[in-house]
């Protein structure tokens, strides 16, 4: 749907515009609301707009952004959901450092691809992809993140690539920091089809 230049306040108030769009948008998107190149990078020079993460701009007057790896690509890829190690790092369930953004994408859509910050891309279908997904507003945004009980599910299924260490340790911090509910858990355990699996696990820690 074409955007109605006239009705926009670039031309009027360059600023206004990116009020009127949460105080972030990115080149493109300022474009195609009607604020031309010019007024762009003039306002990136005046230092009233700051990048967050390449490609996209904010007002600088905003508050600073909590996570701005995160904020980029929740602009990015609205539809993915944050997985596996990213999610547990949300969560505070691992001491592992995420090196990439795990992004789940349902089982026929385009894999997330980018430069920076690094991403990586996971196809879930149905169920697995649609189930346990938590809302958040990250600075305006939103951010779509597993469940933990979600996530330890997934993790199971990836144990192969993330290490059984990484696994456990998550399942043990789960429990030392949240009230478990492994109703829940075997619930996502079924969807993900490592139930047998995780079920000896989730026994011996009660």
């Amino acid at each position: 749907m074409a955007v109605q230049h006239s009705h926009t306040p670039a031309s009027g108030d360059p600023v206004a515009l990116f009020r009127a769009h949460g105080g972030q948008l990115r080149l493109s998107e300022a474009l195609a609301l009607g604020l031309n190149r010019y007024q762009f990078y003039k306002l990136r020079d005046q230092g009233v707009i700051e990048p967050v993460s390449r490609g996209l701009y904010r007002l600088a007057e905003l508050p600073p952004v909590s996570d701005p790896d995160l904020l980029a690509v929740a602009t990015r890829f609205p539809r993915a959901v944050l997985c596996l190690v990213s999610a547990l790092a949300w969560h505070e369930l691992t001491t592992q450092i995420p090196r990439r953004i795990d992004l789940a994408v349902a089982r026929n859509a385009r894999l997330p691809v980018q430069d920076y910050p690094p991403v990586q891309g996971y196809r879930f279908s149905g169920k697995r992809f649609n189930s346990g997904i938590e809302r958040h507003d990250l600075d305006g945004i939103e951010l779509r993140v597993y469940s933990p009980e979600k996530t330890l599910a997934d993790c199971f299924a990836f144990r192969n690539s993330l290490g059984m260490d990484v696994v456990l340790e998550t399942l043990e911090l789960y429990r030392k920091r949240r009230r478990p509910d492994y109703t829940k858990i075997l619930e996502y355990a079924r969807i993900c089809r490592v139930e047998k699996l995780m079920r000896p696990y989730l026994e011996a820690g009660r």
